[in-house]
């Protein structure tokens, strides 16, 4: 197209004008002027087409003059003329026509190329030539095909003036069907009557397609990319048609711009997917940045915990606030069993539902689990993290277990001087008690304590005694006390609190240390002793009490639970190391014994009476020499100080012993 599209028309225009004006000059033309008289100018044979140039009129209107001087019986040479000049019009106007036409491709195909340049919306610049083509080639239907190389045929894309929904939805394979054949054979075919053309090979589908779409005359084009064939174009009419070779180059131009158009698209697609790709790099360069920066943020700060002497939930803070999530240590028995195992063996941390479990181990010992709650959708490098952070909190707890050890074998040590080495120096005693933070000054109770499970063979015993060991460690040293392993058992020293007894004491512990081994653990107390570090003899003792009273619980059926030597009655006084019957005498009788001292009253001698008469009401008012009236508000005055089951018989032995040593004690001088 690099000829200027306007030089035909004009060279067509110049040759028409010369033939004109040699017509009139040369006398051996027919209708000349010099022969036949016609005058010059526009007046002569060539002014009605003139005119009807001007005025665009219709191929039949230029019959028009000749037939009009035939019917006005002009001479032979006028009407010559007039066949002369109107062939001369024909061509000037076949020029004229063809100039327009040429314009309007020219425009057409520079407003697709224009689209292209803007390139937005693939598919309506497709249908934007297909629609060009159509109109200016004059055709009913437009359409364009696409090659699928995964499938190996051509399909569909854009379709102008088709009215059938099976031809807009035909797939042709490589060689059938008219355009099937240009794909294969990148050339462009036209057909002036597809049923009975046999260059090509006919389907069934793609017949029927065609034939609902009432199509008769196609032209068809190859859309090149290079060598490669990716789709033809095409040009159809209902009816039979002879497409003209300009008109077959119109299209292929048409199809060099939706060529261009779909590999600009197929550019710009991969332009915009490497760019999302680049994208989504620099995202993610951006998020292992800021991953990496967490990453030293948390090492940095377990690295400060550590020197610093955090402890495990100080751990899990830090990596709470590092991950945006909840990290909690929790112990062995607390976490997932399945995925505690699977982190163990693996190392590392694993889902479990939407939290994460870390273990915590050191050597082949489970110490606890970190988990991370809340947070299905862990980063590698967090997953990292928060293993890292198991690894330290392992590390925390070995030093823990190191110092509690060492403060363990210095607490067993001094509880074992105090009920060994007798002769200690009490200002020694107290100086080391303080650096236990134990004050052996104020008033404690001595405690023994058994496990009651049987252990399959020695190896299982000897880890109960360390657990029992190990939780009895912890009470006391949360209590200021002492402990120490003792006589396959554990032996405890702790202070007794204003308002404490024994009895609760023995209660608590018992139950405080069976929780913690799982399992029945016996406590035995001994009553409470001052200053021990003055009073080692006392101890000792003590600490004899406490195994009676843990010999005793276990006889009585009562394992698993705790007691001290003043719950046990009578017994008590066999229990006791110091036989305390004052403080029996005390705890049995001693609220009768104070009324009758305030009051003047005779409770206890009314007491001794009764039980002395069988505890007949009757014969204790003979006994008295008082009405039975006086015995039966006697009595109920004693149910309302000592209780209601004073008469049940294990509180009637009591009342009768300690009436009995209450007498002996009243006999014996100060």
């Amino acid at each position: 197209m690099s000829r200027d599209p306007m030089e035909p028309v004009e060279r067509s225009v110049s040759d028409a004008e010369a033939a004109a004006h040699g017509a009139q000059a040369d006398p051996g033309v027919p209708g000349a002027a010099g022969a036949a008289g016609v005058p010059d100018g526009p007046g002569g044979a060539e002014a009605p087409f003139l005119e009807l140039l001007a005025r665009g009129a219709s191929v039949e209107a230029y019959d028009r003059p000749v037939l009009l001087a035939r019917a006005e019986g002009l001479p032979a040479e006028r009407i010559a003329a007039l066949e002369h000049a109107k062939r001369l019009a024909l061509r000037v106007r076949s020029e004229l026509e063809g100039r327009r036409r040429r314009e309007a491709e020219l425009s057409a195909l520079f407003e697709t190329a224009h689209d292209l340049a803007g390139l937005r919306d693939v598919d309506a610049v497709l249908q934007a030539i297909v629609q060009r083509a159509r109109s200016l080639l004059g055709t009913d239907v437009a359409y364009l095909s696409l090659n699928d190389p995964v499938r190996g045929d051509t399909y569909m894309r854009v379709t102008e003036g088709s009215v059938a929904a099976r031809f807009q939805q035909l797939r042709l394979g490589m060689g059938e069907g008219l355009g099937g054949l240009v794909a294969q054979t990148a050339r462009p075919y036209v057909t002036d009557d597809y049923f009975r053309d046999a260059r090509f090979r006919h389907t069934t589908t793609i017949d029927a397609g065609v034939s609902d779409e009432g199509l008769v005359a196609i032209l068809g084009v190859p859309l090149m990319l290079g060598a490669n064939v990716i789709g033809v174009l095409f040009a159809a009419d209902r009816r039979a048609r002879v497409f003209e070779r300009e008109q077959i180059a119109l299209l292929g131009s048409f199809a060099a711009l939706a060529a261009a158009a779909i590999d600009t698209a197929n550019l710009l697609t991969e332009t915009r997917s490497a760019l999302a790709g680049l994208e989504r790099a620099h995202e993610i360069i951006q998020d292992r940045s800021a991953v990496i920066e967490r990453a030293s943020d948390v090492h940095d700060r377990l690295a400060e915990l550590v020197l610093r002497g955090g402890g495990v939930h100080d751990v899990a803070a830090a990596v709470s606030q590092v991950l945006a999530g909840t990290v909690d240590f929790t112990e062995a028995a607390a976490a997932p069993a399945a995925a505690l195992e699977t982190s163990r063996a693996e190392g590392h941390a694993v889902r479990h539902e939407d939290d994460w479990i870390a273990a915590v181990t050191a050597g082949g010992e489970l110490l606890g689990a970190l988990v991370l709650r809340g947070h299905p959708g862990l980063d590698p490098v967090d997953q990292r993290t928060l293993e890292r952070a198991a690894m330290v909190t392992s590390l925390l707890l070995l030093a823990r277990r190191s110092a509690a050890e060492a403060e363990q074998r210095v607490r067993g040590e001094l509880l074992d001087d105090l009920l060994d080495a007798r002769d200690r120096d009490p200002r020694v005693l107290r100086e080391r008690a303080s650096r236990l933070r134990a004050d052996l000054d104020a008033t404690h109770v001595v405690l023994a304590a058994r496990l009651e499970a049987d252990a399959a063979d020695a190896d299982q015993e000897a880890a109960a005694r360390r657990r029992l060991w190990s939780a009895a460690f912890h009470l006391a040293a949360t209590r200021h006390g002492l402990a120490a392993a003792r006589d396959g058992g554990t032996v405890l020293l702790l202070p007794l609190a204003p308002g404490d007894t024994a009895t609760e004491l023995a209660h608590r512990t018992a139950r405080q240390l069976g929780t913690a081994v799982h399992e029945a653990v016996t406590v035995g107390a001994s009553a409470p002793v001052r200053g021990p570090a003055a009073h080692p003899d006392a101890v000792v003792a003590a600490y004899e009490e406490g195994r009676r009273c843990v010999e005793a619980l276990r006889l009585l059926g009562r394992c698993g639970d705790g007691a001290a030597a003043e719950d046990f009655g009578f017994l008590g006084l066999l229990l006791a190391g110091d036989r305390d019957v004052a403080g029996f005498v005390e705890r049995t009788i001693g609220e009768v014994v104070s009324y009758d001292e305030r009051r003047g009253t005779d409770l206890v001698r009314t007491l001794d009476a009764y039980f002395a008469c069988g505890m007949s009401p009757a014969r204790t008012k003979d006994d008295l020499h008082v009405h039975v009236n006086t015995v039966a508000q006697r009595l109920e005055r004693v149910a309302r100080l000592l209780g209601e089951d004073w008469q049940s018989p294990a509180r009637a032995l009591e009342i009768q012993l300690a009436l009995r040593l209450h007498r002996l004690a009243a006999r014996i001088p100060n």
